[in-house]
């Protein structure tokens, strides 16, 4: 692979790295009218809460938890925790992308990323697992990307049916 190559692959992949950034973030945001909604109050406190809250984590425990009261419609709880799970689905990748550094190898024409994460295990430290950017690594970007926009359509219609705060 040519340099001029190279730079053209890392240059897609910077793009749709920052395309899987723009929707994750667009999408969590969903989750202040999810709050709102739920917590039966008003989109500023929704808003609240939300920022208050530190990690996506917490936040889609929050908005499950809301869903899982005994008061909750049976059919907004399952519509509610299947977008939930659909966009936890994508996290996995959205965080090797963010929390990685890239690694080119000229003579070969790769890049690869190298996950800046240490995992203990019994008796040795297992640091820095790589990954190839290719094909197969821009397809799974697409694919969550797309997936985003899913998850982010769904809320939007719930949000919508149910005529939450926004």
């Amino acid at each position: 692979m040519t340099p001029t190559a190279i730079d053209q692959n890392f240059s897609q992949l910077l793009m749709l790295v920052g395309r899987l950034n723009y929707t994750w973030t667009n999408t969590e945001s969903l989750l202040i009218h999810l709050i709102a909604g739920l917590a039966r109050t008003d989109t500023e406190t929704g808003l609240i809460i939300f920022l208050t809250l530190n990690t996506t984590r917490a936040r889609v425990e929050l908005v499950e938890r809301l869903a899982k009261r005994d008061h909750t419609d049976p059919e907004l709880q399952r519509r509610i925790l299947e977008a939930m799970r659909a966009m936890m689905r994508q996290s996995s990748l959205r965080n090797r992308y963010n929390h990685c550094i890239y690694s080119f190898d000229k003579d070969q024409g790769t890049a690869r990323t190298i996950l800046m994460r240490i995992s203990d295990r019994k008796d040795r430290l297992k640091i820095g697992q790589t990954a190839e950017i290719d094909d197969q690594a821009i397809g799974e970007i697409e694919q969550a990307i797309e997936a985003m926009q899913g998850v982010n359509t769904t809320i939007w219609k719930i949000v919508q049916d149910y005529g939450f705060p926004t």
